[in-house]
């Protein structure tokens, strides 16, 4: 049965995609203008002319606020500013636009790069509060009927004698302010401007001409209702550069109108809507009180954060009301807590928000622990009495209750609150959803929502340095949070903006309009954001820098990396891990280099920086953890690989610095966040540091001689003493060689002071890599691949053979020749398994979307998540809503595979699931699988145990940390020969990545032995 996604969704290829547009969006969103004359299109803007733009002076001030910008933005991509004529009588209260933005009181933009005339007409408003609209659809040249009435719509349509414009005029109509405003900012970004150009310096792209295309677009209200961010967590990266940029308020914050102003537009033009603003010191109602109402001025809905009830900022208790922490007490203190709460509702009243209810400990705290149900019960009373109060009818109220740790064991407990509240679901910290609507919760009136994170402080461990957030559970998430109804709020922490700018851009993509995007799309929608941004020439290949580094950055978060994350010794995967680091970096640096000057900047900013520091900072910690393992062998290299960790912190430093003093220091202070030097805590460290290290005396030879002798998957080292082999023993063992193994390796290593000539004697049926050589004290280890030439041993031999390896220069007063003994096994698959993954020295690993066979259950099926998760991809069940399963109710996966170890009884063969680190969405309902081989009894495993909160799941912190978990089940005794693996994933959260059958060969490896030899379907790669 073939898996396919969830929508029949097409991608055309590059050329067809961005033929005759202005700017390359139209895979996910129709275009509606062109930087080609086409069939019956008209000319807008060109180098000459420039665009006019009409709207009513009555209209919203966000509205004509956008209408300014998008004159701007046709200067910024033909070179001629649009004009902007804002007619009518009436004008809107935008003193707060005025004020902080510069903008001219009539709204007026000039032609002052050209005196010809002007080109074409764009006609903006809003149904209802524009003359020019309203005309246009009492004469019948508009027809608005499908988003009359609905949340942010809008209509795009080229008009014949449209109002006062000479021939046809693109005609932008908005249900409301923001419909108008996205309306009008969806032309900004088609004709080459991005929603970053200010906070990522993207410039803008160029076109002689812009010509509005002959089509109608009606855009439909957005996918969910409330679509914002949050800044936090913001110190010490973002209110260091906001200190040196802006006015300190006197409460000591720097996160005025001049600021917010940059963020009010970002959101806009990125079709958000929302905002909990900074809070660790900011207040944003008090720190410059001209922020609320340019809010509400530019169209912004502003919120607070789940510790903020009633519209109050955390700080404000205690630096603008005097209250003590011990005075955040509801049972205590209800009375100055009412007043408190009061004041925050009415100073928001006039203005456009969500308002937060309940209560929590003081600052992002939990409640004392013998806080009851009830309690909170009445401080949401109380909460309701007083927006009633303000408003008339609370239930009229935007409100919105989070439920971030401790607060979810309310809510299970029983708490209640009223049905038009908002319950704002949250994950762990770490992209896994906690927990989704059930039963009636569904048929709430106010809905709910999900507070997610692309930032952290907190347990198991900050992340706060790069963005590590891979798209594609991004989607897989949300995706299944707008399967179960939590659409009505998607608020994500970002932290401090930069430098998650590519998550946050995809975040509000799929926000806005999920249903166009399918499990497949985070590709093409790379390719497109980076055509968009910089151009086509090299949209793919930055692509695919940017979707390879999700996934590296992914396996395991920066933060969370030590020395002894990734293995040196097994399956070469520290090797492989940082030579696709290397390779990346490399492939970012040769687009860089092809990018223009006025490019560069913000290809930095987005890309270069994190591939380039991300790799570094992967290379620190396996530099760290070669230079202890070498160590413990003498190995004179130790210290080579102790001065690349120091060179290592330097390029860290150099990779900042150049962040911070390009364009002239406009990001100074943006990369401060520390992020090296993290020892077993969770708080960031207060200063930059190593991994411990050891210096070897590279002056004094080593007791067993000049010449040592390691192998893979040990940290034995002959000849001489150590602690992983016997006392004085000179002979180690190399892992089994099979047909079906890669080829082993030993290293010859420097251990003294003297060069030696080295020579390895093997049987004729060994292959070596190097058989002979020369090394110096300061020359680096010499690895040898050990292989076997098959064709030189008969079907079914089996040999122990070993490598003799012989040095110039003697073996000290504690060595003696040195042997490496290893197993080989002419093994072979029989001609009736035609197809399957093949036992590989005890072990068999295969990803999960190669499957032998699936089948489905019904109208169940699965579906491949393509480039999820730490390896290759996830497979999970196709329907959002398929929950409580069994084997006979859930489709099926098969994996056939050959053995030729049996497994005793006592032993069994253990099969590991690598699963994504997902939670219970329904409490009532875990996350399980069921695993069978062949005829023996299948094994159900609930493998994600709920405990009471706020604890997360038993083994929560190393699932995260290892971005998977890790569940095995054993099945007894299984012979020799061809079998079967049956797995039936029973809750739609269950997200397979990989699996692993151990029948005794398997060693440590963070993402599990490479792909194991597969018949019928091509051998898989390693990592």
């Amino acid at each position: 049965m073939e898996l396919l996604s969830r929508t029949a969704f097409g991608f055309l290829s590059l050329s067809a995609v961005f033929a005759g547009s202005a700017s390359a969006i139209e895979s996910f969103r129709k275009p509606t203008v062109s930087s080609q004359a086409g069939n019956g299109s008209t000319l807008l803007a060109s180098r000459g002319s420039p665009v006019h733009i009409l709207a009513d002076a009555a209209d919203w001030p966000g509205v004509l606020r956008a209408a300014h910008d998008l004159a701007l933005d046709f200067g910024r991509v033909t070179g001629t500013n649009g004009t902007l004529t804002a007619s009518g009588t009436g004008t809107a209260n935008a003193s707060a636009i005025f004020n902080v933005t510069g903008i001219s009181e009539d709204w007026s933009v000039g032609s002052s790069d050209a005196a010809g005339a002007t080109a074409g007409t764009i006609i903006v408003g809003t149904i209802g509060n524009s003359s020019f609209i309203d005309g246009l659809i009492a004469s019948g040249q508009l027809d608005v009927s499908a988003i009359k009435g609905q949340w942010e719509a809008y209509v795009s349509a080229v008009v014949p004698n449209a109002g006062n414009a000479t021939g046809e005029a693109l005609v932008i109509a908005g249900s409301d302010r923001r419909g108008a405003i996205y309306g009008i900012y969806d032309i900004s970004e088609q004709i080459g401007v991005s929603p970053w150009h200010w906070f990522a310096d993207i410039p803008a792209l160029s076109h002689e001409s812009i010509y509005a295309l002959k089509t109608t677009k009606v855009q439909k209200s957005p996918t969910v209702k409330y679509r914002g961010f949050f800044i936090n967590d913001e110190a010490p990266a973002l209110t260091g550069w906001a200190n040196k940029r802006y006015p300190i308020s006197p409460y000591g914050a720097p996160f005025g109108a001049g600021f917010y102003q940059h963020v009010f537009e970002l959101l806009l033009r990125s079709k958000a809507n929302y905002l909990w603003p900074a809070m660790w010191n900011g207040m944003f109602n008090v720190d410059d009180p001209r922020n609320q109402p340019l809010a509400d001025e530019f169209g912004i809905v502003m919120g607070t954060s789940h510790t903020e009830p009633m519209v109050r900022a955390t700080q404000e208790w205690n630096k603008v009301a005097k209250g003590s922490e011990s005075g955040w007490q509801w049972a205590t203190n209800n009375a100055t807590l009412y007043n408190y709460f009061y004041e925050g509702a009415a100073r928001a009243a006039p203005y456009e928000n969500v308002v937060t209810v309940g209560m929590r400990g003081y600052h992002d705290t939990a409640m004392s622990s013998d806080v009851q149900t009830s309690v909170l019960e009445a401080v949401v009373n109380a909460q309701q009495d007083i927006l009633t109060k303000i408003h008339g009818n609370a239930s009229e109220v935007p409100q919105m209750w989070c439920l971030y740790k401790e607060v979810q064991d309310y809510f299970e407990a029983g708490m209640e609150v009223p049905d038009w509240v908002t319950l704002l679901w949250t994950e762990d910290n770490w992209q896994n959803i906690r927990r989704l609507p059930v039963g009636d919760e569904k048929k709430r009136s106010g809905g709910a929502g999900v507070y997610y994170h692309f930032d952290y402080v907190g347990d198991s461990r900050n992340y706060k340095w790069l963005d590590t957030i891979q798209l594609q559970k991004t989607y897989e998430q949300m995706r299944l949070a707008k399967d179960r109804e939590a659409d009505r709020i998607w608020i994500v922490n970002v932290g401090d903006i930069k430098p998650a700018e590519i998550a946050i851009a995809h975040w509000f993509d799929i926000a806005y309009d999920i249903d166009a995007y399918d499990e497949t799309s985070v590709p093409q929608w790379l390719t497109e954001w980076a055509a968009r941004n910089f151009g086509e020439d090299h949209a793919q290949e930055i692509s695919d820098i940017m979707d390879e580094y999700g996934t590296l950055s992914n396996m395991r978060k920066f933060e969370w990396v030590e020395p002894s994350s990734y293995s040196i010794l097994n399956y070469e995967e520290a090797d492989g891990i940082l030579a696709r680091w290397v390779a990346l970096g490399a492939k970012a640096q040769k687009v860089n280099d092809a990018l223009t000057a006025e490019q560069q900047p913000a290809f930095y900013e987005t890309v270069l920086h994190r591939v380039l520091a991300g790799g570094n900072f992967i290379d620190v910690q396996v530099s760290g953890a070669r230079n202890i393992i070498y160590a413990q062998m003498g190995r004179n290299s130790a210290n080579k690989w102790m001065q690349r960790v120091i060179d290592g912190m330097n390029k860290d430093h150099n990779l900042t610095k150049q962040y911070h003093t390009q364009l002239n220091g406009k990001w100074n202070h943006m990369m401060d966040q520390t992020h090296l030097g993290y020892q077993g805590y969770w708080q960031q460290p207060m200063r930059q540091s190593t991994p411990d290290l050891r210096w070897v005396q590279t002056l004094e030879r080593s007791l067993a001689g000049d010449m040592g002798v390691s192998v893979e998957r040990s940290n034995a080292s002959i000849p001489g003493d150590d602690a992983w082999h016997g006392n004085g023993g000179s002979s180690l063992n190399l892992p089994d060689i099979t047909p079906f193994t890669p080829p082993r390796w030993i290293e010859i290593i420097s251990r003294g002071v003297d060069s030696f000539s080295w020579n390895i004697s093997a049987d004729p049926f060994i292959t070596l890599s190097q058989t002979s050589g020369t090394l110096k004290p300061t020359d680096d280890d010499l690895r040898i691949y050990v292989d076997v030439d098959w064709t030189k041993v008969p079907d079914g031999f089996g040999k122990k053979s070993t490598l003799n390896i012989s040095s110039s220069t003697d073996y000290g007063t504690q060595g003696g020749n040195p042997q490496v003994i290893v197993q080989v096994n002419k093994t072979s698959i029989p001609s009736s398994f035609k197809a399957g993954f093949v036992e590989s020295a005890g072990q068999i690993a295969f990803e999960a979307e190669h499957y032998t066979r699936t089948s489905p259950a019904g109208n169940l099926s699965y579906m491949v998540l393509p480039k999820y998760g730490r390896t290759k991809s996830g497979i999970k069940l196709a329907d959002g809503l398929a929950e409580g399963l069994t084997a006979s109710t859930a489709p099926v996966l098969e994996y056939d595979f050959l053995t030729f170890t049996s497994t005793t009884a006592a032993k069994g063969l253990n099969v590991t699931l690598i699963l994504s680190p997902t939670l219970n969405v329904n409490p009532k309902l875990p996350l399980a699988y069921i695993a069978q081989i062949d005829d023996l009894p299948p094994l159900r495993r609930q493998y994600v145990i709920d405990q009471k909160q706020p604890n997360f799941p038993v083994n929560w912190g190393t699932a995260v940390a290892q971005s998977a978990w890790l569940n095995t089940t054993n099945h007894g005794a299984v012979a020799a020969g061809a079998h079967t693996l049956k797995l039936w994933l029973v809750e739609a959260n269950v997200v397979l990545q990989k699996v692993v059958l151990d029948l005794g060969g398997v060693v440590y490896s963070h993402n599990g032995p490479p792909e194991s030899w597969r018949v019928g379907g091509g051998n898989g790669t390693a990592v």
